[in-house]
């Protein structure tokens, strides 16, 4: 054994060692991957139900929303509109009819029925103050949604809601409502409960205040009892308040389940799985654990023994080497920190790295999550408004207004799509990303893409150009294009100097593409930052005001989008910067083009 060389004997060291551990893992492993897939699959059962909560709370809050907008147009501003004009008014709101199936009722400040876009038998003159939610919106003038109630002349279960309709001075003219009737219309979103079939997942909604099933499996009809105490342990573990554990079912297996509770309505949204799914996989692993644990023995052992006595003099020369991948992507396995000072000091380096690198991408994925959540709701709600308001519900805007609400309704509207662009940044990434190519001609298109534009250069003091050779034309999806050709130009306006020019130039280009090119008059940028133009989150001047102008994905997502339409994109600096993107062409028009230019 003296005779051994110090990287031999490290070698059988590693060898013995790595059978041991293989051995010891074998006999832990399957009880972790269970406790790990129970893990998960408990966490997919609260997401869902958080999910489908949201999704419902959403439902009544855009619901609501529209209601408070259709009540400003039922006062002239100082009163109430007379009832005929309230009953046309009425008849007109197709979409607040099929939102609120128990229909529109209009109520005067002594909350008494006045008008009613559905006839029922005795309800006008009906005095609803005695009701919880119409009290409430009485004494405090805000908006209400009801718990579940029981309608007066319907008989039927109802979820009441009321906006109120004040004057121009704020007085209180009357109420407006919109009631649902639970027996025919389902809050529950139907991709949930589709989900839930696929999953083999038990899915309830309860009514906590009034003891009923919302939504139950057997539930084909109406609303009804829940089952006495002691006969459904879901029903009862959900019930107990606790909201997350493990009960057992009716046919006697153990279920996973989940609770999500929705205050406004008093509803409980319970999931629950077979805990049984979670072993399946479990197994499953574990077998094929093993078997790579097999081939990892075979292959490694000979190997480790060969490499590890080679691998004593570079080791120094390796963490040099780790310590440079700082600008690069690496494996987001970890190494042990154990063994030789050598070998302590790879892993070391090779590991804060990779730490650096994860808080890195868990913070650009932390920010696009909050983007993502933070902007649809309200935006929506916005659009939602611009769209009763151009559409003439509130009434007839002078020509000037309604010109500056057309344009608001656009750029929202314009807006929403781009944050439906940046949430499909990850489907861009897999390329998943459906598009749609056809063959089309680029002089519009290009007037299309300035024109669009205009506003903003308008306010940075910067003037648009454009030139296009006559006859071009590309295959290519138009709005994904589009898209990339608006990235380009807002960051040419955003650096140009005030008073200067963007331009947007389309030449043929060589291998049967045509080249669009963005060019500015500002500063260029930093010739040290053009590897990283074009990912994500970069900003060649950070900490700067034109910095802070950005998400910093433009770029990025435009990268992307020309790979999945077959381009090439590129920049440079000459006198300003110089972003240009290159699609495939319609190759007829690319010898027109030619011939003409």
């Amino acid at each position: 054994m003296s005779r051994v060389s110090l990287g031999s004997r490290l070698a059988i060291i590693i060898v013995c060692c790595s059978l041991t551990a293989v051995v010891a893992v074998m006999s832990t492993a399957y009880r972790a991957l269970n406790d790990d897939f129970q893990a998960i699959l408990t966490g997919q059962q609260v997401y869902e139900t958080r999910r489908i909560s949201d999704k419902v709370s959403q439902s009544l809050q855009m619901r609501l929303a529209l209601l408070e907008a259709f009540s400003t147009a039922l006062t002239d501003g100082n009163n109430l509109l007379p009832t005929s004009k309230i009953n046309e008014l009425l008849a007109r709101q197709n979409m607040l009819r099929d939102l609120f199936s128990n229909g529109l009722l209009v109520l005067d400040e002594n909350v008494a029925a006045i008008s009613e876009d559905i006839y029922v038998a005795n309800r006008i003159g009906t005095n609803y103050a005695d009701r919880a939610h119409f009290s409430e919106a009485l004494q405090t003038r805000t908006s209400t949604i009801s718990r579940p109630i029981i309608g007066r002349r319907t008989g039927h279960p109802l979820l009441s809601f009321v906006a109120p309709i004040e004057s121009d001075e704020g007085d209180l003219l009357g109420f407006l409502s919109g009631s649902i009737n639970l027996d025919e219309t389902s809050l529950i979103p139907s991709e949930a409960t589709q989900l839930s079939r696929r999953q083999q997942a038990e899915f309830l909604v309860i009514d906590t205040d009034n003891f009923l099933y919302v939504e139950a499996p057997e539930l084909d009809a109406g609303i009804r009892p829940l089952p006495n105490p002691g006969e459904n342990a879901l029903v009862d573990a959900a019930l107990s308040g606790i909201s997350l554990g493990e009960v057992k079912g009716a046919d006697g297996e153990q279920m996973i389940y989940a609770t999500s509770h929705l205050q406004r309505l008093g509803w409980l949204f319970i999931r629950a799985v077979p805990k049984s799914l979670a072993r399946a996989p479990a197994t499953e692993s574990f077998y094929q654990f093993f078997l790579f644990s097999l081939i990892i023995i075979v292959v490694v052992v000979p190997l480790g023994y060969i490499v590890t006595r080679s691998a004593m003099e570079p080791l120094n020369r390796m963490t040099r080497r780790i310590l440079s991948m700082s600008a690069a992507s690496g494996s987001t396995s970890r190494l042990e920190e154990s063994g030789p000072p050598e070998v302590q000091n790879l892993a070391s380096a090779f590991n804060k790295l990779l730490d650096e690198r994860d808080a890195i991408s868990q913070m650009k994925d932390d920010f696009v999550s909050n983007v993502s959540h933070e902007l649809r709701t309200p935006l929506t709600s916005l659009n939602g408004a611009l769209r009763l308001i151009t559409s003439g519900t509130t009434g007839e805007l002078p020509e000037k207004a309604a010109t500056m609400s057309a344009l608001a309704l656009r750029n929202g509207e314009r807006l929403q799509l781009l944050i439906s662009d940046l949430l499909d940044f990850n489907k861009l990434k897999t390329g998943a990303l459906q598009l749609t190519p056809e063959t089309q001609p680029l002089e519009p298109f290009v007037s299309a893409a300035i024109q669009g534009n205009q506003s903003m250069a308008r306010d940075h003091n910067v003037k648009l150009a454009s030139h296009c050779s006559r006859g071009l034309a590309v295959h290519t999806d138009a709005h994904r294009l589009r898209q990339i050709l608006d990235n380009f130009i807002s960051n040419a306006i955003k650096f140009s100097p005030k008073g200067g020019q963007v331009s947007l130039g389309v030449t043929p280009a060589d291998e049967g593409f045509v080249r669009l090119t963005v060019s500015d008059q500002g500063n260029g940028f930093p010739e040290d930052f053009q590897d990283r133009l074009f990912e994500r989150f970069a900003q060649a001047e950070v900490g700067t005001t034109r910095a802070s102008k950005g998400t910093g994905l433009g770029l990025a997502i435009s990268r992307e989008l020309t790979s999945l339409l077959g381009g090439r994109i590129g920049a440079y600096n000459d006198q300003g910067a110089h972003f240009w993107v290159e699609v495939p062409a319609n190759q007829s028009a690319i010898r027109t083009g030619h011939e003409s230019a």
